[in-house]
């Protein structure tokens, strides 16, 4: 086991290069699977746990891989095995993503139900109902998903809730249906619309990614191709609240800004100077901030995913903060980690009401989940005195080197066994 030690009171100031996205990364490795043809080249991979566990399932099925730094060739030409049952496959949320990418080019898929972090009920029927829209028949035993077609055949689906993991999963299985299939209520994440990308690439015929709708034209193969992950918003948003909160002038390299704009707004609304430009952004902060009331949304509105970090800020913001959180019903297992800490924050139901403090002081904590860890580093970077955070495995699985990037920065953190 590791963990953290972090000395907090210390100013970030300096320049950050943002890894690529870790949700874009997770879906294209199994999408990869879908090349018959050719090798799939994809650059800017993040340097996580959740990418190198996808990449020992896909050599499971018989997939051969070459890694170069941020770099990864896929060879799926003689791949023939549709299983995937394995303990990595049950510890990751994103290994669902093989039911569709299995499904599509083999017509058959025999996957474990996936995991992930405890952050709520996190069901997939809508998957379901849109491969059974496919004409797939869909069982479950034994904790896994066997999932079948004679031919795949495009439909009209409307989801009942937006959610990225369908809309990607359902668009992998369409882009092999014969004619048309139409998504509605779909996903607008970026990470969906780089998905979409990456399998037109290959040859797909997808078009809406991004939009309300998308319509998929089935194709008979896909070809390998060279292809580059986007930033990733969520680390590139982390980093920017631990500037704000921290204090200091931070610039934020290979990011899309429009993607941070619901991020850039409320940390200008607390307070914060913030200058976009082509590809990066400087966040200047004198770490005095205001209160502001969030409430988590679907892309392009505030994302779920740095509700955590953002509710640290808040508990040394001056002011009450009220943060909704509406995507899942259990984020904010963090909150009781940050009181030890000395925030308060009361939390009624998916509503947490936070007052702010003058300080928060050092405490052994828990990453309770990957984005709550994120958020106790930054409780320990802004906190006076010694933080241990604890469970960082959890935080390996997403922020690549993240103790490295903070201490280019400044921070005083320590990776100890």
């Amino acid at each position: 086991m590791e963990k953290f030690v972090i000395k907090g009171g210390n100013k970030l100031n300096g320049t950050i290069e943002i890894s690529g996205a870790k949700n874009a990364a997770v879906a294209i490795i199994p999408a990869a699977l879908m090349a018959s043809r050719g090798l799939c080249t994809i650059d800017n991979i993040p340097d996580i746990e959740d990418v190198h566990c996808l990449e020992r399932i896909i050599e499971g099925l018989g997939c051969k891989i070459i890694k170069h730094k941020n770099s990864v060739t896929i060879d799926s030409t003689s791949m023939t095995s549709v299983t995937a049952c394995t303990e990595d496959v049950r510890h990751m949320r994103a290994s669902y993503y093989l039911i569709g990418a299995l499904l599509g080019r083999f017509k058959e898929a025999h996957v474990d139900l996936p995991g992930g972090c405890p952050i709520g009920v996190r069901p997939i029927d809508q998957h379901i109902k849109g491969f059974e829209a496919l004409g797939a028949t869909v069982t479950i035993q034994h904790g896994a998903a066997l999932v079948k077609a004679e031919k795949l055949v495009g439909a009209s689906i409307f989801f009942d809730v937006v959610s990225v993991g369908a809309t990607i999963n359902v668009m992998l299985a369409a882009t092999f249906a014969e004619g048309t299939t139409t998504l509605e209520n779909v996903a607008k994440e970026p990470h969906v619309v780089d998905v979409a990308n990456f399998l037109n690439t290959m040859g797909a015929n997808i078009k809406g990614a991004g939009t309300d709708v998308i319509r998929i034209t089935g194709v008979k193969e896909l070809n390998g191709c060279c292809y580059s992950v986007i930033p990733d918003q969520i680390e590139a948003g982390t980093f920017m609240i631990a500037s704000a909160a921290c204090g200091g002038t931070v610039t934020i390299n290979n990011i899309i800004p429009k993607h941070m704009e619901s991020i850039t707004a409320k940390l200008i609304e607390a307070g914060v100077k913030i200058t976009e430009y082509g590809e990066s952004l400087t966040v200047c902060s004198d770490g005095i901030l205001k209160a502001v009331n969030i409430k988590t949304l679907p892309y392009p509105g505030f994302p779920t995913d740095v509700q955590q970090p953002m509710s640290t800020l808040l508990s040394i913001a001056n002011g009450r903060s009220i943060v909704t959180e509406s995507i899942w019903e259990s984020r904010f297992k963090h909150v009781d980690e940050l009181k030890k800490m000395g925030a308060n924050i009361k939390v009624e139901g998916r509503t947490a009401i936070i007052d702010g403090v003058d300080k928060l002081t050092g405490a052994i904590v828990k990453a309770t989940d990957l984005r709550a860890g994120a958020a106790m580093v930054l409780a320990g970077l802004i906190a006076e005195g010694i933080t241990e955070v604890t469970s960082i495995d959890h935080i390996d699985r997403g922020y690549p080197n993240i103790e490295n990037k903070f201490k280019l920065l400044g921070a005083d953190i320590e990776r100890v066994k």
